[in-house]
């Protein structure tokens, strides 16, 4: 593999710790600014609401320019974002620096996975992109809790100023080993990029994204609260759970990433159907504290399976705009981290217990199962052809005779 794939899994990396850093300094962060936590809460919001505009925006407005050049700017923008919130003086400015950070994220893994997937042979196209995702995944596992202790011990702000520090790192790396590339100008244009994901292919592509990471995010966002009252794990072994979760996620995504480079179709159908299996019996696993540890790693290996065929597949349905349909993508896995969680507090509310969020996952997982059958049909309808339809070969010219045939 490339060596510039490991200069886009750095990038991922930066950016998988600032995104899910936020959620481990929320106390921190509300005892240093005065605010509450579900104040401090809306800037996980803010950075999503980052990621879900800045996406499609910036995909489609730098798709002219060279894809080095664009992957460059992208992590400037990120590293301003993150030092923005570390200066910041108050909650506002916080709210604003979180949704500039979250601009890039979209665009970086979208444009990204193209890159990656022009690096390799076709064969080998989503364990390209696998890799490229690796850094997300590891920031889970290293990233994440690393940072939240920095901010523990030296306060949240130098932990963005850490990532502001990968983020520079990632630049650095780009720049020395992506290849470079001229701008490249859609022959459609702009306007031609837009009308690609018109398709009904594509944004059945799309909610399959929603549905089947909705499943994920209606368990994981409350996974603390069943690990410590069902499982009945401490608080403090709670960082080292979710740690778990980011070796599941890594297996995974290199798994889900090599399986689809045979069969992207049966890839996806195979990780929903065992994301299904897994939320349904979440609750029974999470009774005790050895099986809890086990369904953590198995939640994160099943979802992670389906990102590296449901990347693709969104960019082969798009293939004259694979940068913008890849950003979408990265639009519609927020949307879908906002909604399961949405989801998840509703089964909570409603009081069907703690561990209710995973069977409410389980029925969005169904949900995300049916969506990928009906693009599977409209598929096959696309490309079989009609019974009884006459192909005409030659049409004679009217001087010509049968004995000219």
């Amino acid at each position: 593999m490339p060596l510039a794939l490991l200069a886009l899994a750095v990038g991922a990396f930066g950016i998988g710790t600032t995104e899910f850093v936020m959620m481990g300094l929320l106390p921190d962060v509300a005892d240093d600014l005065g605010i509450s936590i579900p104040t401090a809460g809306h800037l996980v919001s803010a950075y999503a609401i980052g990621v879900v505009i800045g996406a499609p925006l910036l995909a489609a407005v730098t798709a002219r320019m060279s894809r080095r050049k664009v992957l460059i700017g992208l992590m400037v923008l990120f590293v301003a974002g993150n030092a923005l919130s570390a200066l910041a003086p108050d909650y506002h400015w916080l709210v604003a620096a979180r949704f500039l950070s979250g601009l890039p994220h979209g665009a970086f893994f979208g444009v990204g996975a193209v890159v990656a997937t022009g690096l390799v042979a076709p064969e080998r196209k989503a364990r390209a992109v696998s890799l490229m995702f690796l850094g997300l995944t590891v920031a889970n596992i290293a990233g994440v809790p690393a940072a939240t202790l920095v901010g523990q011990n030296f306060g949240w702000r130098a932990t963005f100023l850490g990532v502001s520090a990968i983020g520079l790192a990632a630049i650095a790396s780009l720049a020395l080993v992506l290849p470079r590339d001229h701008a490249h100008a859609p022959a459609a244009g702009l306007r031609g990029e837009l009308a690609a994901l018109r398709s009904l292919p594509v944004w059945l592509a799309l909610g399959t994204t929603v549905a089947g990471f909705g499943a994920l995010f209606s368990a994981y966002s409350y996974i603390t609260p069943m690990l410590t009252d069902s499982a009945g794990y401490a608080d403090s072994s709670v960082t080292l759970l979710l740690a778990l979760f980011g070796v599941g996620a890594t297996a995974g995504n290199l798994l889900g990433g090599r399986l689809a480079d045979r069969s992207m179709r049966a890839t996806l159908f195979g990780g929903l159907i065992s994301l299904v299996a897994v939320l349904a019996v979440f609750p029974a696993l999470m009774a005790t504290a050895w099986s809890a540890a086990l369904a953590v790693v198995l939640l994160g290996t099943a979802a992670f399976v389906t990102s590296s065929p449901l990347l693709l597949m969104v960019m082969e349905k798009a293939s004259s705009a694979p940068s913008l349909a890849s950003s979408a993508n990265q639009a519609a896995f927020n949307l879908a981290n906002a909604g399961g969680a949405w989801i998840g507090g509703l089964a909570l509310a409603a009081g069907f217990g703690v561990t209710s969020p995973a069977l409410a996952g389980a029925a969005l997982a169904v949900l995300g199962l049916g969506v990928a059958t009906i693009a599977y049909t409209v598929d096959r309808r696309r490309t079989t052809p009609h019974k009884g339809r006459v192909v005409a070969t030659h049409t004679p010219h009217p001087t010509e005779t049968p004995a000219h045939l």
